[in-house]
């Protein structure tokens, strides 16, 4: 549950949060990933993921930063039945607290792929256009090149998604100039500009940038 708001915005921000609200797996998962250090997407994020998995019937889709197992859960329910999430992270215990959750949900081993590493090392080795959804909740100052990877491993109509597009309201402030912070912002410039995309900002959560792949 959200925080008492404190101003119109807030309570209209406060009243999207809750509107999707978690289960016991799903909180059972964010408390896992709390405990560890592992943040994990916001409600209205990982909603937001779901409902673009079931739109595009996806049913392969790449994850990376795998966490504990939220963001996986919210792909997995949209996804179509016989689809499978390849999810990389360079943390194994995250992604054994993960496992467990997934099979929490009923999602057998074969419609999860975990892949212990770093998501620059492990992408070039998947598939080019295999891919109906990359997700990247990863580290900030690589989000350039998971887009690049991402383009490339989407097939025409596929989405790539980034968590965390606002960055803790730090984007929007000029003045803000750390490295993460800069990176996610040059993140947008670059979405914004490549012409093989169509890109959508959503204010949910901590951010969501999403892109459609509109052509090779």
């Amino acid at each position: 549950m959200a925080e008492t708001p404190t101003s119109p915005l807030e309570a209209t921000l406060a009243y999207a949060e809750d509107f999707h609200p978690e289960d016991e797996i799903l909180r059972t998962a964010r408390l896992r990933g709390a405990e560890v250090g592992a943040p994990p997407i916001a409600p209205s994020g990982g909603a937001a993921l779901c409902f673009l998995a079931t739109a595009i019937n996806a049913r392969a889709v790449v994850e990376i930063g795998t966490g504990c197992g939220v963001s996986g859960l919210w792909l997995l329910r949209g996804m179509r039945q016989d689809g499978t999430l390849t999810s990389v992270d360079v943390e194994p215990e995250h992604q054994r607290l993960a496992r467990q959750s997934f099979a929490q949900a009923g999602f057998s081993g074969g419609r999860v792929r975990l892949i212990t590493g770093r998501a620059l090392d492990v992408l070039p080795r998947l598939s080019d256009g295999g891919y109906d959804m990359v997700f990247c909740d990863g580290a900030k100052q690589e989000y350039g090149d998971y887009l690049a990877e991402a383009v490339r491993l989407l097939r025409v109509g596929g989405i790539v998604v980034f968590d965390n597009a606002l960055w803790h309201h730090r984007v929007a402030d000029p003045t803000q100039r750390d490295p993460d912070t800069v990176a996610v912002r040059e993140l947008g410039k670059l979405v914004r500009a490549d012409e093989r995309l169509r890109p959508l900002l959503l204010p949910l959560g901590d951010g969501i940038l999403a892109a459609l792949k509109l052509t090779d």
